[in-house]
């Protein structure tokens, strides 16, 4: 294995853990599941920007896989896992795609947590139908559930993202 991969794996490692770490600070935990955490993403998109889109949604999977063995479990319901864990934080590295865009590092964040957002939307619409009040359409309830925690979850990401831009800047020059 060359120096860079050993590299690369290392700050994956990093990234991932510095990731688990921030996401047991909760802001504010919704009553069936999803929450505000401390800016829990941006090592993920950190390292997305180092190394790009597709290592950045593989660091994005194995850190749903891990988050959700280590985290609270609203369900077990295999789309669930899939959804919720497995897609919607491996959706967090298509940041990285954006890395040699101009305002990607805003456009990039963006679009990996509309991405994320999806996936529980349509996590929430089908498996966690039931808890839409009766008579409303599943995909609306969703939709407004998860963007009640996302939407500020994200804004957080995006301005601490933002805020270390110059940092992340420095990095990408001296990476890969």
């Amino acid at each position: 294995m060359g120096q860079s991969k050993t590299r690369m794996l290392a700050e994956a490692g990093v990234a991932i853990a510095i990731a688990q770490v921030l996401s047991f600070i909760v802001i504010f935990h919704m009553p069936q599941g999803g929450s505000i955490k401390a800016a829990s993403l941006v090592p993920l998109m950190i390292f997305a920007y180092r190394w790009g889109g597709s290592k950045g949604v593989l660091a994005g999977v194995v850190y749903g896989i891990l988050h959700f063995l280590l985290g609270f479990k609203s369900s077990i319901h295999y789309l669930s896992i899939i959804l919720d864990y497995i897609v919607a934080y491996g959706a967090i590295g298509v940041c990285g795609y954006f890395r040699n865009v101009t305002g990607g590092l805003v456009i990039g964040p963006i679009v990996a947590i509309a991405l994320r957002w999806m996936a529980s939307v349509t996590s929430g619409a089908i498996v966690f139908a039931s808890y839409a009040p009766q008579g409303e359409n599943p995909w609306i309830y969703s939709m407004v559930y998860n963007a009640s925690y996302m939407l500020p979850d994200g804004i957080i990401n995006i301005i601490v993202f933002v805020f270390i831009y110059k940092a992340v800047k420095r990095g990408l020059k001296r990476s890969v």
